[in-house]
């Protein structure tokens, strides 16, 4: 993929998609349903994105689930990432719904209109305990307190580092220890003007809001109301712009276009043109042609540890004939048996936290270099909870546009923030 990653819709959150069309794979469990009050036999049809990687990763664990529990039939489709949301939407819309699908960081598009059901109540049936099975992201698909999609995939945004860069400047490996004086001070070492720079840059929400609740700052405050235009939220996004256009440890854009097209975050620092570089597990796959020693770290804190998490979640649509099996399903998915396959295909990281301190995480048989796969596990104590409003789509909207001028160094983030904030406070609806 020619453009950098950061700059699209994560994979975890919505990922990019190499299929057109629907794709259809049906697992084959008990060829009868018993009626949709019988959890004990179901025909069940789950929705994903993704391309080829994910349908097969996605059907190795659903023949898990099958081998285990014969009585229930899944059918796998596979839906480009583009068209996902309006296409689930009209399956919905139109009653014929899937049982389970597949939700990331618009969760709550779907609760606020009621087109997926809260989970609490199966899910203390079940006996299922989020925050024992996934640490702090337990809760992180939730809206008005209710639960709407159990945690499926989730890694936290990790610090990839140029260990030959870091070796040869005599400086230590990057930890989370480290404060934002640490990480600039390294970034300057890093830099070689013109020719190499410390740091990728933090022009992604994911990135720069790692910032922010580092600094004790909110993107939607307690009472649901819209709090960038705080100082703890204008000096969290002023330090970033900083290492760009102040400090020069961070390519500026034209910089970044003379590399070549396209060129983000993570193909200069793949090139080795970049010291440090900020993503998610993603970036390993990435790097498997460099030719750059590398290693992956904790992120660095504020006045606080705080890290954007990547992932997506398993809910189940208002139309679900059989919400009973649905959740035997989900409940199956993201335990310990399936969600080895998670990290086995190579696919992203697993939220159960159990396998991200596993052997089969932290030594997958594919991984060709060591790498320190348990900064993952690490990493999820420092994991914020990300504001997944019904009004997200929107929100994201008001900060590419009114953030443009800011990443050029044609505008300082008071005044940006100021806008935004009178923006969003006619967007965003608090809850309840």
């Amino acid at each position: 993929m020619a453009k950098d990653l950061s700059q699209l819709s994560r994979r975890g959150f919505l990922g990019i998609s190499l299929a057109a069309g629907v794709i259809t794979i049906t697992a084959c469990g008990a060829d009868s349903d018993k009626g949709t009050g019988n959890s004990e036999a179901a025909n069940l049809v789950m929705t994903v994105w993704g391309g080829e990687p994910d349908k097969k990763a996605y059907q190795q664990r659903i023949d898990l689930l099958v081998k285990k529990f014969p009585e229930i039939k899944i059918t796998l489709q596979l839906i480009p990432n583009d068209g996902y949301a309006q296409k689930v939407q009209t399956m919905i819309a139109g009653g014929k719904g899937p049982d389970i699908m597949q939700v990331a960081e618009n969760v709550n598009v779907y609760s606020s209109k009621s087109q997926i059901m809260p989970l609490d109540e199966l899910a203390k049936k079940a006996g299922l305990d989020v925050e024992k099975r996934f640490g702090t992201i337990g809760k992180i698909y939730s809206y008005e307190d209710k639960i709407y999609a159990i945690p499926d995939r989730s890694g936290a945004m990790i610090v990839y580092y140029n260990k030959g860069l870091f070796d040869a400047k005599g400086i230590k490996a990057p930890a989370a220890e480290w404060t934002w004086d640490d990480a600039l001070s390294a970034f300057k070492e890093l830099t070689v003007p013109g020719k190499q720079w410390g740091y990728a840059g933090s022009g992604w929400w994911a990135q720069w809001w790692s910032f922010v609740y580092q600094n004790g700052g909110r993107i939607i405050d307690d009472s649901g109301k819209p709090a960038v235009a705080s100082d703890e939220v204008i000096t969290a996004l002023q330090w970033a712009g900083d290492l760009v256009h102040k400090h020069n440890v961070v390519p500026n854009p034209k910089q970044y276009a003379d590399m070549g097209a396209d060129v983000g975050g993570d193909q200069a620092f793949a090139s080795g043109k970049l010291g440090v570089n900020t993503t998610g597990f993603w970036g390993i796959s990435g790097l498997a042609e460099s030719k750059i020693e590398w290693d992956v770290a904790p992120m660095w804190r504020g006045k606080e540890q705080a890290v954007t998490a990547f992932g997506s979640g398993l809910a189940i649509s208002r139309t679900a004939k059989n919400p009973e099996a649905a959740f035997k399903a989900i409940d199956f998915l993201t335990a310990p048996e399936a969600q080895e396959q998670v990290i086995a295909s190579g696919q992203d990281v697993p939220a159960s936290i159990d396998v991200q301190k596993s052997e089969a995480f932290l030594k997958p048989a594919w991984m060709k270099t060591p790498v320190n796969m348990n900064v993952f596990a690490e990493s999820s104590a420092f994991v914020y909870r990300a504001p997944f409003i019904p009004e997200w789509n929107e929100l994201q909207k008001a900060f590419d546009d009114g953030l443009a001028n800011f990443w050029l160094g044609k505008q300082d983030a008071r005044t940006a923030l100021t806008a935004i904030q009178q923006r969003l406070e006619s967007i965003v609806k608090p809850a309840g």
